[in-house]
């Protein structure tokens, strides 16, 4: 359908338009993304920096081998008695 997001495009810089990543392309950014991502960034922060979707990301890291850590927040675990 046109004008519906791909997640397999790329922002165009300034137009809003979208384009489809060539494998090098898309082997670069897995890489990029996957060494921020060892570094300590989050999924949602990547996908803000690199104005792309949290679930295109998440696809591209687990496509690349990269090992994803564990949701954070609490773990609600009982005190000990």
């Amino acid at each position: 359908m046109a004008g519906t997001p791909d997640e397999s495009h790329e922002h165009d810089q300034g137009t809003g338009a979208r384009r489809r990543l060539s494998p090098e392309e898309r082997s670069a950014l897995q890489q990029r993304l996957g060494a921020r991502y060892g570094e300590g960034s989050s999924i949602r922060q990547l996908a803000g920096e690199e104005g792309l979707s949290y679930g295109f990301v998440h696809r591209l890291l687990t496509e690349s081998g990269t090992a994803l850590r564990g949701r954070g927040g609490s773990t609600r675990r009982r005190a000990a008695s």
